[in-house]
């Protein structure tokens, strides 16, 4: 009893798990923004980093910052079950899910606890996210629709900008000076009360690990409205994000991987009834729309000429891979 008494009151009260992979100058960034704060809630730093053979993150977190709980993953596990990871070894009332390409502004964590603390009926809320020249980015948005996924990033789209499918999914015409309830939230900086998310959690944690990266985002706030924890958006609080620095580093990867996640999230949750109808054509818009990003990638890269260093880099990068992967077995043998 007493023990266990003491280890509640040594938990924090927020846990901050940072997920990395070959984020180095990034992450250092985030952890300053951080550590160089006085915060008055009780905060432990957990980073988890997904195997960074392209770079030294790990070696710089022992060396730099010794106060900050370091996993090492032997592999790159993706986001869902990287961020699993941390989420075992959590021990705040609150989590926060933050991205290692972010910056934690003055006293934004605070404010989320705040919040939080004086609404106990919500179950996940998200700071106002900015790009590093202030402007802001859309960081919560409504569920995608079916007319949605026709217009948003498409040909359809570019003949009609303002249609009223995106800029729904957008919530471009909402407030986003005061707080308000959202469908989802990024998964770039997303703090869930701990109830809420073991109320969707599996033996491996909140997130969908069928899920590799992207869209697991949307599908655990999906399950969270199914658990009738409401999710809000809370811009008293502001973390800046350079978005998708991990992900630049194979782009074609992240497209291919980007819409398997759509498809994947639609056949979960919206292939009943009239979606099962309509799944052909959900699948062939999604299937499009890949094909006109890959073009798109190509086009670019055969225009800056950097086709052929992206294909050296892309070999490197294998390469690296499978030796820490043969390292990895090596040692367990």
């Amino acid at each position: 009893m007493l023990a266990k008494a003491l280890s509640e009151a040594s938990a924090p009260d927020l846990s901050v798990v940072i997920l990395n992979w070959n984020a180095r100058p990034y992450l250092v960034a985030c952890l300053h923004s951080i550590e160089g704060q006085k915060w008055l809630h009780k905060i432990e730093i957990i980073v988890v980093d997904n195997a960074s053979v392209l770079d030294d993150s790990v070696e710089v977190v022992k060396r730099d910052f010794p106060s900050v709980k370091l996993i090492e993953n032997t592999h790159n596990l993706g986001f869902a079950a990287g961020n699993n990871v941390g989420w075992k070894a959590a021990r705040g009332e609150f989590v926060l899910f933050l991205n290692p390409d972010t910056v934690v502004e003055k006293g934004a964590l605070d404010t989320l606890l705040d919040w939080m603390e004086s609404h106990p009926e919500v179950g996940a809320i998200g700071p106002r996210m900015t790009y590093p020249d202030g402007q802001l980015q859309h960081s919560s948005r409504a569920f995608p629709s079916f007319g949605a996924g026709l217009f948003r990033n498409s040909f359809l789209g570019r003949l009609w900008p303002q249609n009223p499918w995106s800029r729904g999914y957008l919530m471009s015409d909402a407030d986003k000076t005061t707080p308000r309830a959202v469908d989802w939230l990024s998964g770039s900086a997303l703090l869930g009360r701990r109830a809420a998310l073991e109320s969707i959690a599996t033996p491996n944690g909140p997130w969908d690990e069928d899920f590799f990266m992207y869209c697991e985002d949307i599908d655990l706030c999906y399950r969270l409205m199914l658990q009738n924890w409401p999710r809000f958006y809370v811009p008293g609080a502001t973390i800046q994000h350079h978005i998708g620095k991990s992900s630049d580093l194979a782009q074609g990867t992240s497209i291919r991987r980007h819409h398997s996640a759509m498809w994947l999230f639609y056949r979960k949750h919206y292939a009943k009834g009239l979606g099962v109808l309509l799944a052909p054509f959900a699948a062939a818009g999604i299937a499009a729309r890949a094909s006109l990003a890959v073009l798109k990638l190509y086009r670019n890269y055969a225009r800056s000429g950097s086709f052929r260093v992206m294909v050296r880099r892309t070999v490197r990068s294998q390469s690296r891979v499978w030796k820490e992967r043969i390292r990895a077995k090596t040692k367990k043998a």
